[in-house]
Formats: structure tokens, sequence, C-alpha cells
């Protein structure tokens, strides 16, 4: 029997993103697009035969990519990538238009699987990329550099490592800059950065894994009024997510605290959730956490979603 919800969903998301790229004026403005949603194991995860994940595993359609964002230029066929996720060959070859656009760039945040380990694919393996531009900050650039395989990598010049310096801006080309910062996480193999976008006209906020907002010496809530778009973590929707795990060990703020922290704010459209965990009931378009997040002024990111800068 036919699944109409199910194939209104997919409807909806076809339609969705037609509407985002017809009002796109690609020949002009450089964008912002999103690769990925999913936090670093993507959706469905592996092992899991949860409802969460049960009605994806038979239907790539629903399979949500991990998080990471595209950064585009139309106008010089240029691309960068903003982690390299276990996704790393799908979102490229998207990112790339069927490689009518070159890579000129990956920008890593941090040590974590979910945002580095595409890089293997750069390797004689696979690809066999020669020099790759990967922009990393000092300690993730020690670890790959001191870190079979990634070091690999290295010593063949599939990459070539281009250290970055926080709150350092990095001109990408006339219309684009890019800046990086520092956010508390659980830094094991290296520091953990989020990223500032500029373009012509907008700027947006890309910070995909942090512990808490209060652990930032930053205000959060001066940074998305600062800015045209923030793309933020939403891994957890609340502390009831993970039975029997200690989340104070994984811990990342719940989107309804980061809901409460806006609650008085006038910038709530500008906020899309990002990086959710497989068990996030937010990934459902028709739950009710989803739609509570809507209702409530803010959004929820999508894979191919674009932000005009």
């Amino acid at each position: 029997m036919m699944n109409f919800n199910l194939v209104g969903k997919l409807v909806s998301i076809l339609i969705s993103s037609i509407v985002l790229f017809s009002f796109v004026d690609k020949d002009a403005s450089p964008y912002v697009i999103v690769l990925g949603v999913a936090q670093d194991g993507g959706a469905p995860h592996a092992a899991c035969i949860k409802e969460c994940c049960s009605l994806k595993w038979n239907n790539p359609n629903l399979h949500n990519r991990v998080s990471s964002i595209g950064i585009v230029d139309p106008k010089t066929k240029e691309v960068w990538m903003i982690d390299a996720t276990p996704d790393f060959t799908n979102q490229l070859h998207s990112l790339s238009n069927n490689q009518q656009y070159s890579l000129k760039g990956i920008f890593l945040t941090h040590a974590h699987i979910g945002h580095y380990t595409g890089l293997i694919h750069l390797g004689r393996e696979v690809m066999g990329a020669k020099k790759v531009v990967v922009n990393a900050m000092p300690k993730m650039k020690s670890f790959l550099e001191n870190n079979g395989p990634w070091s690999q990598l290295v010593n063949l010049e599939n990459i070539a490592i281009n250290m970055l310096n926080n709150n350092e801006v990095q001109k990408l080309n006339e219309n684009i800059s890019i800046t990086p910062f520092l956010v508390p996480h659980r830094d094991e193999f290296s520091e953990t950065v989020g990223y500032k976008i500029e373009g012509p006209s907008k700027s947006l906020v890309f910070i995909p894994d942090i512990d808490k907002w209060d652990k930032w010496k930053k205000d959060i809530v001066a940074i998305v009024e600062k800015n045209d778009f923030s793309l933020l973590d939403g891994t957890f929707y609340d502390i009831n997510e993970l039975p029997g795990r200690d989340m104070e060990k994984i811990p990342h703020p719940f989107i309804v605290e980061t809901m409460h922290l806006f609650n008085n704010s006038n910038d709530k459209k500008s906020i899309f959730f990002i990086h959710l965990n497989h068990t996030n009931p937010a990934l459902n378009n028709d739950s009710f956490e989803h739609n509570h997040i809507k209702n409530n002024g803010f959004n929820v990111a999508f894979r191919n979603q674009i932000f005009n800068l």
C-alpha cells in the first residue's frame, strides 16, 4: 500500500528545493548551499533499527547526509567545502555541479569523525588529488600531519594544508571571505571552530558543534543579531533523546535551550538548526518537534537549501 504521508513529504521537499533554486540568480550572487544536516553518523545511523531509522534504510531519498555546507561563486565557477564528511563522495559531486565548478579548498571545523574523515577520498586509493588546499587550525593541522592515514595525504601531496588563525579573515576571492573562530567543544584531538562567511551583501555564521552556549565567552544572541543567517548546533532536541546515555559526556545546546535563549529575539527567522542526531525527531518534517520549532519562528536546515550572500 502506498504511504501517502511519505509521498507527500518527498514532494514537499522537492518543491521547496525547486522554489529555493528558482529565486537564486546563480549568475550574479555567491551563495552557501547546505550539503548535509545530520550529525557525524548520518541518518540512518550504523546499527540503528529504531523507528527513527527503520523507514530510512530501504529508501535512499530519506537518507540525511552528514552536516556540511558549500560556498559557491557562480561568476568564477569556484566552490569551497566546509568539513569533509563520511558523505564526501556525494557532497563533492553535488557541490561541483558534476565537475563544472572547481573545488578551491576545504575548511575543517575539528577532528571528530563526521567532519574530516572524508579527506581519505583525496588519497591515491580514490581521487589521487593534487595539492587540494585543506584549511585547518594549528592543532588540526598537526593532527593531520602526524597521524596516519592522514599524514600520507600530506606526504604524497594529495593535500596542502593552509594553517588558519583564530578570527583571522581569509579572502577567498573578490566576492567572498571567511573567518574561523574558536568555540568550546570536546577537543580530544584538535581545537574546534565555527565560521563566518561574508559575501557582497550578506553574512552567514556556521556553528555545527559547540558544548553549551554559556561555556562560550561570546554572546551568541549578539552574533546572530549581527549576521543575516545562522546555522547552529541542533544535535539534540532535548535531554530525553538518548535514554541510558550520560548527556554531560556529549554536551550540545539542546534545541529547546536555544529556542528559550532566543525567545524574545527578533532574529529567530534567521536561525537554522543543523547537525541533527539520527534520534532527533526534528529530522522528521511531520513530527511535533519539527512543527514546534517552525511554529516558534525558527527553522530546521535541509539539504540543497541555499543562502544568498
